[in-house]
């Protein structure tokens, strides 16, 4: 499923220019930070920080990985970016202009599925509220195996029998 993208009134570079002003300890937007926000939102996709360096690498981009690191934080605390962790690895998602919403990630391939399901959300906010809980957002990642995978392992089954 693809998610639509949700109207919003700032681009990505405009919040976080704003986000970095508004610090208690304002911080200057340097040219490469802008450069790494533009490629980020360009597209609608997840990613890890070495995925993200070999990406910037293969269209020529300079970035530093230092810069990197600090921005992708910078970019998570601003909103824009949803830090999503699954085992050792820590994948990166749009928080920002897309509607809230769920992962499954199927063990064996890595792939990931956002999904959206009102169930979800209305479950979420009925436990919030018999406990009195002010929630600000949650993430829910479903680990499992795919179909394609699911498919492949039964295909090798049938040719082992």
């Amino acid at each position: 499923m693809s998610l639509p993208a949700v109207a919003v009134s700032q681009t990505p570079e405009e919040r976080f220019r704003e986000f970095l002003a508004s610090r208690p300890k304002p911080q200057r937007f340097t040219d490469q930070q802008g450069e790494l926000v533009r490629h980020i939102f360009a597209k609608h996709k997840h990613f890890d920080t070495d995925e993200l360096l070999d990406d910037l690498k293969q269209t020529g981009k300079r970035v530093s990985r230092a810069t990197v690191y600090r921005t992708l934080s910078k970019l998570v605390d601003a909103g824009l970016l949803r830090r999503i962790e699954i085992g050792t690895r820590t994948v990166y998602d749009h928080d920002y202009g897309y509607p809230q919403h769920e992962h499954l990630v199927c063990e064996s391939c890595k792939k990931m599925i956002e999904f959206q399901h009102p169930a979800i959300d209305a479950a979420l906010r009925e436990i919030a509220n018999a406990h009195q809980f002010r929630a600000d957002g949650h993430s829910l990642v479903v680990r499992g195996t795919c179909a394609e995978c699911n498919a492949d392992r039964a295909a090798r089954r049938r040719l082992v029998m």
